[in-house]
């Protein structure tokens, strides 16, 4: 009587049915510059979604349910970014895709998941009035420089009182291009003259022609907008040109590696920032501590990164724990104040972030909130 019933389990399993309450493995690609010029931001946003996947999984809050990290490097390139997209949506057949690093990447390859409803979860792309606006499965964790920016400079004008503002930014990338836009727009909203601008390209080291221009116009502050290799060398050549006066930088600079490559040049910058570091909440302290357990001192793209997996599996929960593309992002329209390292999290009507903003100042070697 045993060869029936062997042949009939067999011949099931052929057949691909699945024992009754079989584990489910619902596969998340997380797409990152792990190499390129932005590959600092990459590495913690690499260890901020494994830790998270890592903990989920045994955590139990997905009972049934497996979560299976797919990693792709998108290179700082938008065509590698394409590329690796279409092989986690067409050959990996991931549920969800967390990144790619950089806005002017997103631009290039969210279209091809909204073409083929794939969601994906944007963690540090912050370009206003874009990201979002290319479609319905395109939702966002990272506030973007609008949300930022005109606060941070109001709480650092309170502080500082300055009066007068010059801006440099890189005029080739749709992230800093964004952040000089919103510097701009929110310095003439209130009411800051600014006394010069000055470009430069991604590509650029040398920034000491525009900074002698923007210094001999004394002005009483300093924004940049630049990615985190340019933000280092221009702090250090300012500082090298003999201009004192305070800095403040866009997105770019939120990263422990511009404190690394602009050394003292660093102390004192300002930046606004969607992670308070030092909130005590036991989320983002447990977060905290975790990711320096396994060696990697957390920065905002490493928060927001982590948070990015816990809104997808917030979402498969909200969904009644399924896990296809479908399934996720309905539920991402259920999210609402889910706790994170950045704080209670929800989403916008227009699928944006929501969540308080703060402003970091580097002191000490480190960064922290200013009070």
């Amino acid at each position: 009587m045993r060869l029936p019933l062997l042949s009939l389990l067999a011949a099931a399993i052929a057949a691909g049915a699945a024992p009754a309450g079989a584990a489910e493995t619902v596969k998340i690609g997380a797409v990152f510059s792990l190499t390129g010029n932005a590959a600092a931001y990459g590495a913690q946003q690499k260890a901020g979604v494994q830790l998270a996947v890592d903990e989920l999984n045994k955590s139990g809050k997905l009972p049934g349910i497996t979560l299976e990290l797919v990693l792709e490097d998108d290179g700082t390139n938008p065509q590698q970014g394409i590329s690796v997209f279409d092989r986690l949506i067409n050959l990996n057949k991931v549920s969800a895709i967390i990144g790619p690093t950089l806005s002017t990447l997103a631009e290039a390859a969210d279209p091809r998941a909204q073409a083929q409803k794939t969601p994906v979860v944007a963690v540090s792309n912050t370009k206003p009035n874009a990201i979002t606006t290319i479609g319905d499965y395109i939702w966002r964790v990272s506030l973007t420089e609008a949300q930022v920016i005109p606060s941070a400079i109001a709480i650092a004008r309170e502080k500082l009182g300055f009066k007068t503002a010059a801006i440099l930014y890189g005029n080739d990338d749709a992230f800093t291009k964004a952040g000089f836009d919103v510097m701009k727009g929110s310095l003439e909203k209130s009411g800051v003259p600014i006394l010069g601008i000055q470009t430069f390209a991604t590509k650029d080291r040398d920034f000491n022609a525009q900074l002698t221009a923007l210094k001999a116009l004394k002005p009483d502050i300093l924004f940049v907008s630049a990615l985190v290799e340019q933000a280092g060398s221009i702090a250090v050549q300012a500082r090298q040109l003999g201009y004192t006066g305070p800095i403040m930088g866009g997105n770019g600079f939120n990263s422990t590696k511009f404190i690394q490559l602009a050394g003292p040049a660093a102390e004192g910058v300002l930046v606004g920032t969607a992670w308070n570091r030092a909130s005590q909440d036991p989320v983002n302290q447990a977060f905290i501590a975790a990711m320096k357990a396994r060696g990697t001192d957390p920065d905002q793209f490493g928060a927001q990164a982590y948070t990015g997996v816990l809104v997808i599996a917030d979402a498969i929960r909200l969904a009644g724990m399924k896990g296809g593309r479908d399934d996720i992002k309905a539920g991402f329209a259920k999210v609402k104040d889910l706790p994170t390292p950045l704080g209670k999290f929800s989403f916008l009507p227009n699928r944006d972030g929501n969540h308080a903003a703060a402003v970091q100042v580097v002191k000490g070697a480190k960064f922290e909130i200013l009070q």
